[in-house]
């Protein structure tokens, strides 16, 4: 692979295994240890974490405490960079020809590496002043919930979503985007029109978080300026690879965006 100089890249890998193979539920920090530590990269130094995962995505038997892998399916496990040296290690990080951890061996079979930069997302969704987007299909593909206080709320806030986004982006980003006074500008202006979501448990270590998952429509408002309007298209771009909410480095929070509609 060439030298990567877009500071934002989506690797997946996509999984098989050759029998039934068990994992705990709590899988996640273990093997997101372990990918860490093949990437050479300190886990929990940094505040907002420069690494998103997925987990193992894909059809698995489940009962209170396993999961289940079957021989028959195809599983997929995604990691994103959110800055240079992060996506640089993503880049170069080889899984072939298997993935071993806590006695499970999934072998690897393919690698697609999606990669953009900060200046590229931002030259092309809002410094071209493109025709703003009105709708946003949004699909959340792993449990994601919002921290506030010492509770958790499973709910596609939209408030909560674009502080999300934002505070990764000013974290990261070379173009700083506003604070604040941006997210209450944008929580008035982009309104969650429709909705097809579920509660589901995301297992840790000691305990639980429940968050939710599925489909969210959020509709720009008439009367929206323009630039503004673009600015949400940005971080809801953004937020493919730096997923939303809380957990994002242990598999919680992944979004996908419909760019067909």
């Amino acid at each position: 692979m060439g030298e990567i100089q877009a500071m934002l890249i989506r690797s997946t890998w996509t999984l098989t295994v050759s029998e039934p193979t068990v994992l705990p539920r709590a899988y996640n920090l273990e093997l997101v240890k372990n990918l860490h530590q093949r990437l050479g990269l300190e886990m929990g130094e940094e505040v907002i974490p420069a690494v998103t995962y997925s987990g193992i995505k894909g059809y698995c038997s489940a009962t209170k405490d396993f999961l289940t892998f079957h021989p028959d399916e195809f599983y997929t496990l995604s990691m994103c960079g959110l800055q240079e040296r992060a996506s640089k290690a993503i880049a170069l990080l080889n899984l072939s020809p298997y993935l071993e951890f806590l006695g499970a061996k999934f072998e690897v079979i393919n690698q697609e590496d999606e990669t953009s930069s900060y200046e590229q997302l931002y030259t092309t969704l809002v410094a071209d002043e493109p025709e703003p987007v009105r709708r946003f299909d949004l699909h959340f593909t792993t449990p994601t919930a919002f921290a506030q206080h010492s509770n958790h709320l499973p709910l596609p806030v939209p408030a909560l979503m674009f502080r999300s986004w934002l505070e990764r982006w000013n974290n990261f980003a070379p173009v700083y985007l506003g604070s604040d006074e941006l997210i209450a500008y944008l929580s008035n202006a982009i309104a969650l029109s429709q909705h097809a979501i579920r509660t589901n448990s995301f297992q840790l270590p000691k305990g639980y978080v429940n968050g939710f998952t599925g489909k969210v429509v959020l509709q720009t408002l008439r009367r929206t300026d323009p630039l503004l309007a673009n600015v949400a298209n940005l971080l809801i771009h953004y937020a493919q690879f730096a997923g939303t909410g809380m957990k994002t480095r242990l598999g919680m929070g992944q979004t996908k965006v419909n760019l067909e509609v």
